[in-house]
C-alpha cells in the first residue's frame, strides 16, 4: 500500500462523515457540499442498521414452552432416558452439518447465502469507492471479513457439543416439545457470550491487516454518535462476530427444521423414534 492511500481513504471517509452529519443537523448546508459528497451522505444517511443484509431471523420461540402436539399420547410415552438421548443426537447433528458447512475455506465467502456483507454504511459506497480508485480496499474488506467468519465458526464445536452434553432432561423435554426453533434458541442462550469472546480476537486478527477497516472504525464510531449508523456497526469487528453467529445459528436451526419435518430421513432410529412421536399427534 503506498503511503498516500490511507490518507485517500480518510479524505473519502471525513467526507461521508461531514455529509452525513451536516444534512441531519444543519439540512440546509448539505446542497453545499457538492455532488459526490451530497451522495455519499445520502447514502449512508439512507443505510438501514436493521437486518435487510443478514440472513432472514425468524422469530424463535421459547425452548421452555409447550405445544398441542406436546400432549400427544405418543410423547408421553417416551421415557426420559430416549427424548435425551435422540434429542442429543439431533443435536449433535445439527452442529456437527453447521460447522461443517461453514467452517471451511468458501463456506462464507463462496456462498450467497451465508456471505458476510460489508456493513450497510459501507456496502452503499462500494460504487462510489470504485470511481475514486479505492476499490480494491472494499475488496480485501471483503475478503479479510468472510476469511475470519470461516476460521472463527471451527471454534465454536467444543462449546456447542458441552451445550449438547449438559443438556438437562428439563431442557431436552422443553426443546422437543418448544417449537421448531427451540433447540437453537437453547444453544444461542448458553453459547453466545462465550462464543463472541471466542469469535473477536480471530475476527480482529484478520481486519487488522486491512487499512479500510481501521479506517472504517474511526468515521463509523463518529457517525453513530449522531445515530447515522447503527452502535452494532459501528465496529468492523463485532459486526462481523455477530453476523458469524447468527448464520452460525441459522445453520443449526435449519437442521432442526429439517429433522423435525423428516425424523426418519436422518436415518437414526432413535431420533426418527423421538421426533416422530411430534408427528404421531
Amino acid at each position: 500500500m503506498t503511503r498516500e492511500f490511507p490518507t485517500r481513504i480518510r479524505t473519502f471517509f471525513q467526507a461521508v462523515t461531514a455529509g452525513m452529519v451536516l444534512a441531519s443537523v444543519v439540512p440546509a448546508y448539505a446542497f453545499n457540499l457538492g455532488d459526490l459528497q451530497n451522495q455519499l451522505g445520502g447514502v449512508l444517511q439512507k443505510a438501514n442498521p436493521g437486518t435487510s443484509q443478514q440472513p432472514a431471523q425468524q422469530t424463535v420461540p421459547s425452548d421452555a414452552g409447550g405445544s398441542a402436539s406436546g400432549s400427544t399420547a405418543a410423547v408421553a410415552a417416551l421415557s426420559s432416558g430416549e427424548v435425551g438421548q435422540g434429542l442429543k443426537a439431533a443435536l449433535s447433528r445439527g452442529v456437527d452439518t453447521a460447522v461443517s458447512t461453514l467452517g471451511r475455506t468458501d463456506g462464507f465467502y463462496g456462498s450467497p447465502k451465508w456471505r458476510i456483507p460489508l456493513p450497510p454504511a459501507l456496502e452503499k459506497t462500494t460504487s462510489l469507492m470504485r470511481m475514486a480508485g479505492m476499490g480494491s480496499q472494499a475488496d480485501a474488506l471483503d475478503l479479510a471479513i468472510n476469511r475470519a467468519a470461516e476460521a472463527a465458526v471451527p471454534e465454536a464445536k467444543t462449546l456447542l457439543v458441552n451445550a449438547v452434553k449438559s443438556m438437562s432432561i428439563a431442557d431436552a423435554k422443553g426443546i422437543l416439545t418448544g417449537g421448531n426453533e427451540a433447540a437453537t434458541a437453547y444453544f444461542r442462550r448458553k453459547t453466545e457470550v462465550p462464543l463472541t469472546q471466542k469469535f473477536l480476537p480471530i475476527v480482529r486478527q484478520a481486519t487488522a491487516k486491512v487499512g479500510l477497516a481501521q479506517t472504517y472504525d474511526q468515521y463509523a464510531g463518529q457517525a453513530a454518535q449522531f445515530g447515522l449508523v447503527s452502535a452494532e456497526q459501528a465496529n468492523i469487528d463485532t459486526y462481523v462476530t455477530q453476523q458469524t453467529l447468527n448464520r452460525l445459528y441459522q445453520a443449526i436451526g435449519e437442521e432442526e427444521q429439517a429433522i423435525r419435518t423428516d425424523p426418519v430421513g436422518t436415518g437414526s432410529a432413535l431420533i426418527g423414534k423421538v421426533f416422530g412421536a411430534l408427528k404421531a399427534g
